[in-house]
This record gives structure tokens, C-alpha cells and sequence, in this order.
């Protein structure tokens, strides 16, 4: 795996589209997570759910990158960087999990539509990224595709939507995600992606199972269902190890808002995955909202990094 760049660094051409291939890739694995980690939440609670798929990821990426790699296994310099990039992930995930026994996919996807905005402007207050005119439109038609897509094409399913406790403790989580994407890039110091994404993994893992210690203590793992351990194993290895690394690299190559405006993209892959399933197809009005939230994210693609 190459060597991560300094974000002093000005990307190449290239480089800028393997990020945007790179989150394309990171938007259809994080659409798995929503549909799949609900099947698990009757049988676990989050919080050991998201320390058991940290765990394991943690020791798949360790094994890879201090005995494959050969990396050696020194405790990282200003190591509070990746404490804080660890507890901004961990909040993510734990309250995306509780949301979702709150409340529906469906919400918690109309809030995690708030994330790239937020991002552009927390960019623009941690690393000074500024972003043009082009930029800001692109945000808000990919916006505005997503949520009809979420909604189904029904406005009065959108002119219903009503914000609780689980909109409310997913939002927060979504404010936690969107620092997170800034903070790669100002708290890089050339380290190699493995090495950084290993302790982000460790970070995250440590700080959610401190939340959970009591819940993790009480869990009967021996008496968990096949179901749940096909889950934990998709969110340690797709949405644990492969999405921080995806988004590590892209967050070094492209501006933050460019960076999670593909997360407008996980309503659309969760059709996909719904009509490969036998589950069935979205109506044509749904199908143009996926195609004008694409069509805004080519858009983004053109427009010029400021």
C-alpha cells in the first residue's frame, strides 16, 4: 500500500481521481451497514456490537500492518491526534446504532444527508478549505436528490418528516463525522495509511468500549445467532478497516466537502442492494431522484478545488 502524503502536498490529477473512486467505493460499503447492522440490534445492543467489530478489525489491520507489512510497532508521536480522531468515530457509530433503535433507516438517512454540508464548513474552520459557488450548488442538488430518494418520492412523506430523540442523538453523531474529515488532513504527518488507519481503529475500539464495559460484560457471545456474527465480521472488514482507509486516502487528496458528498450516494446503493435482493424496485420518481443526486456529484467532479 503506497505511502500517504503530507496535506501540504498538491495532488495530482490522478491522485484526485483514484479519491473520488475511492469514495464511490466507501458510499456502497456504508450502505450495507445500515441495513445490515439493523438485522443484528434485536439480538446485541450497539455498543458491544461496535467493540466486537472493532476488536476484530483492529487485529485484522494490525496483523497486516506490523506483521505483513513488517511496520514496527512504536507507540505513534503526538498520539492524543488519534484519541481524538478515534472518539469523533466512535461517537459516529455508537449513536448511529442507537438511532436505529429509535427510529427508521429512513430518518437516519435523511440526517446523515445534513453531513456534507457540514463538512464544507468545518473544512473551511479547521484547514481554511474554501469552496465556490459551483461547489455549494453541486452540495445542495446531490442534497436534494438523496432526500427524495430517502422519502421514496413522496412529499408527503417528506412534508411529514418529524424530528425525535433518535433524529436528535443521530444528528450529533453526523456533527462528530463531519470534524472528522478535516482533522485527517490537518493531523497528518506522513505517516503510511496502514499505520494511521490501525490507530484510528485502535482509538475508536478503545473509546467505545469504555462506553460499553458493562454491556460487552453481560453479552452471552457464545449464544449469539450465525446472523450476528456475519454482521460483525461485514462491519469489521467493509465499514472497519476498508471505509477508513478509503476515506483516509481521499480525505488527503480532495477538499472535505468534496469528500463526504458521496455519502448522498448510500440511499442510491441501498435501492440497488434492496432490488438485487428480490426485495424490489423503486418507482421512476425515486430512480430520477438517484439520478440527479448523481448527476450533482459529476458536477462536484468538475469543480475546480479552491
Amino acid at each position: 500500500m503506497a505511502e500517504i502524503i503530507s496535506h501540504r502536498v498538491q495532488a495530482t490529477g490522478t491522485e484526485k481521481l483514484r479519491g473520488h473512486l475511492a469514495m464511490i467505493i466507501f458510499a456502497a460499503l456504508i450502505a450495507g451497514s445500515f441495513s445490515l447492522g439493523r438485522l443484528a440490534l434485536p439480538y446485541v445492543d450497539p455498543a458491544p456490537l461496535n467493540a466486537a467489530r472493532y476488536l476484530i478489525a483492529v487485529a485484522i489491520l494490525g496483523g497486516y500492518t506490523f506483521g505483513l507489512r513488517r511496520h514496527k510497532l512504536v507507540w505513534p508521536v503526538a498520539s492524543w491526534r488519534y484519541a481524538i480522531l478515534g472518539g469523533l468515530m466512535a461517537f459516529y457509530f455508537v449513536s448511529m446504532f442507537v438511532a436505529l433503535t429509535m427510529t427508521s433507516p429512513i430518518s437516519t438517512s435523511a440526517v446523515f444527508t445534513l453531513t456534507p454540508l457540514m463538512t464544507a464548513v468545518f473544512g473551511l474552520l479547521i484547514v481554511g478549505q474554501t469552496f465556490g459557488l459551483l461547489v455549494v450548488l453541486s452540495l445542495i442538488i446531490a442534497a436534494a436528490g438523496s432526500i427524495w430518494v430517502v422519502f421514496g418520492g413522496d412529499i408527503d412523506a417528506l412534508l411529514g418528516f418529524k424530528i425525535g430523540q433518535g433524529e436528535m442523538i443521530f444528528f450529533a453523531g453526523c456533527v462528530a463525522h463531519a470534524i472528522f474529515a478535516p482533522l485527517l488532513r490537518k493531523f497528518n504527518r506522513g505517516e503510511t495509511q496502514a499505520y494511521a488507519t490501525f490507530f484510528i481503529l485502535f482509538g475508536t475500539g478503545a473509546w467505545i468500549t469504555l462506553y460499553g464495559l458493562p454491556g460487552i460484560l453481560s453479552t452471552n457471545w457464545l449464544a449469539l445467532p450465525l446472523l450476528v456474527w456475519a454482521v460483525i465480521g461485514y462491519l469489521a472488514i467493509f465499514t472497519g478497516v476498508v471505509t477508513f482507509m478509503l476515506l483516509q486516502y481521499a480525505s488527503l487528496r480532495l477538499p472535505s466537502a468534496k469528500v463526504l458528498s458521496y455519502g448522498y450516494l448510500v440511499p442510491s446503493f441501498v435501492i440497488i442492494y434492496e432490488g438485487l435482493s428480490g426485495n424490489g424496485w423503486v418507482t421512476a420518481s425515486v430512480a430520477a431522484g438517484a439520478l440527479v443526486t448523481a448527476l450533482g456529484l459529476v458536477v462536484l467532479y468538475f469543480a475546480p478545488d479552491q
